[in-house]
């Protein structure tokens, strides 16, 4: 019966299993419009039954129709070789390699005249043509039709983080030079750590806008409280604590192949390789190793604690581009440094969020449910479009509040939003629930668009944020405080 149910379901279903989907967020750009469009017009021609049920619109009619979709036998009795699969395949095949084609001709019309825009062009900005025009006009229609097919089905690609370079982000490579403002900060900045005792409350104040790359390790080592304030203790803290580090892998790290911490090191093992895997700084196999050392001895000091955390922190202490960084370029000294400054600096600031990380994760689940409240006060049509459609705040801001939305936005406007959150009095735990309200609402127009539980849930874990940069993150936080501002200290309007 089961079976039978799940045929009809593909059956009458607009949307086949393996299509592709429109995926986007900051570690997946927008697919080809192009593509997308020809896919979704022939898909639409294809299916001509009409549909029985209306488009799930609530989590339960998502989860009643969805229900056997994946029973087992299906991929037995399913014939994927269809006449409705090959005219689908045949049909986008056809409609893509006739777009290739009609762009390609478009080009060889006026060749004169895009040699002479080229030629104009400064050497930097050139355009070069790519290897799949030249194939295109070596071959026949029949490469071209693969190599349109192998185009589209290889999609989303490994993207590159682009820099956006209408802002001066201090965290990317090749950033426009430093304007008289940004000298001036530096300065500042500068006379602040050099002082005999480092002012804090001046170095937040001067922080919260954004901490510039050339002073930012020194500065998060002193605002995370691991460094102290005078600058003739600063060397011998250092020296301590990197020994006192290096003592704890000495004592615990050549146990993680022994029975009882095996399960752990096996389980961080393979996490890391999968952590961020967008980034290329933490694909690199020493990075890797850092982090394997890093987790495996604060598991075994402080048991179910999360790790998304640790991969962001440890690379900050270099003036570096962090995205793209080489780290075998450093030398083993400020390696081993890096990674004993990231181990403690991390402790301090899991010191104030540590119920975020222990058994149910209470400190999650009363920030979001905090979250829900406030998002009810702010916005009360959005908080009752996601009633209406059962959506649970649990369902994606958990993944904010557990990885202080690290899995929402590019490294660099990570870094950028930590700048501030070491500024704040409590920046990671209560001004953070503040910036998640500020997040949500921000993408408002776009929730309210959606008109199903399935939508929303993919918008929501996949928002476009992949070319923000300083300047989204500054307005980002400057409504983060005005919101702090009216309701932390007014409880009557924060709760109901």
């Amino acid at each position: 019966m089961a079976a039978e149910n799940s045929k009809q379901f593909w059956k009458r279903s607009a949307k086949l299993p393996g299509s592709i989907q429109p995926v986007y967020g900051a570690q997946h750009p927008p697919l080809d419009p192009r593509l997308t469009k020809n896919f979704i017009k022939e898909r639409s021609k294809v299916n001509a039954v009409p549909l029985k049920n209306k488009k799930a619109s609530s989590f339960h009619e998502f989860a009643r129709n969805t229900s056997d979709a994946w029973d087992i036998g299906d991929d037995e009795e399913e014939d994927f070789s269809s006449p409705s699969f090959q005219t689908l395949n045949s049909k986008v095949a056809l409609a893509t390699a006739a777009q290739v084609l009609e762009n390609h001709s478009k080009l060889r019309v006026k060749p004169e005249r895009s040699q002479s825009t080229t030629s104009d062009l400064p050497a930097s900005y050139k355009v070069i043509k790519s290897s799949s025009d030249a194939q295109l006009s070596r071959n026949s229609s029949d490469t071209c039709l693969r190599n349109a097919l192998h185009k589209q089905q290889s999609l989303p690609l490994r993207p590159i983080i682009p820099l956006v370079a209408r802002i001066s982000d201090q965290n990317a490579s090749g950033a426009p030079p430093m304007t008289v403002r940004e000298k001036t900060r530096l300065e500042k900045f500068r006379q602040l750590l050099s002082s005999h005792n480092t002012d804090l409350d001046e170095l937040r104040k001067c922080s919260w806008p954004g901490v510039p790359r050339e002073v930012r390790p020194v500065t998060w080592r002193l605002l995370s409280g691991y460094l102290p304030a005078n600058t003739e203790r600063r060397k011998l803290t250092l020296q301590r604590k990197r020994e006192e580090y290096f003592g704890f892998i000495e004592q615990y790290y050549d146990s993680r192949n022994e029975e009882h911490h095996q399960d752990t090191y096996r389980q961080i093992h393979i996490d890391i390789p999968r952590t961020n895997p967008l980034i290329p700084l933490f694909q690199q196999p020493l990075v890797q190793e850092i982090f394997e050392r890093i987790l495996f001895i604060w598991a075994i000091r402080h048991p179910a604690s999360g790790e998304d955390l640790w991969t962001f922190f440890t690379f900050c202490f270099t003036e570096e581009d962090v995205e793209n960084f080489d780290v075998t370029n450093l030398s083993q000294d400020m390696l081993r440094s890096i990674e004993a400054d990231s181990f403690w600096c991390m402790s301090k600031l899991l010191d104030g969020i540590q119920d975020n990380y222990t058994f149910a994760q209470p400190g999650i689940q009363k920030k979001v449910k905090a979250l829900e409240e406030l998002v009810s006060r702010i916005d009360e049509q959005v908080h009752n479009h996601f009633r209406r459609y059962e959506v649970e705040y649990l369902q994606f801001a958990f993944r904010w509040m557990n990885n202080l939305l690290m899995r929402e936005l590019p490294l660099r406007c990570t870094i950028r939003l930590w700048d501030t959150y070491q500024s704040e009095p409590e920046g990671f735990s209560h001004f953070h629930l503040y910036v998640c309200a500020a997040f949500l609402i921000k993408w408002r127009k776009e929730i309210l668009d959606e008109e199903d539980f399935q939508g929303l849930l993919m918008l929501l874990q996949n928002l476009p944020t992949i070319h923000w940069g300083n300047e989204e993150i500054g307005l980002l936080l400057a409504e983060a405080y005005r919101l702090k501002y009216m309701f932390a200290d007014a409880p009557n309007h924060y709760r109901r």
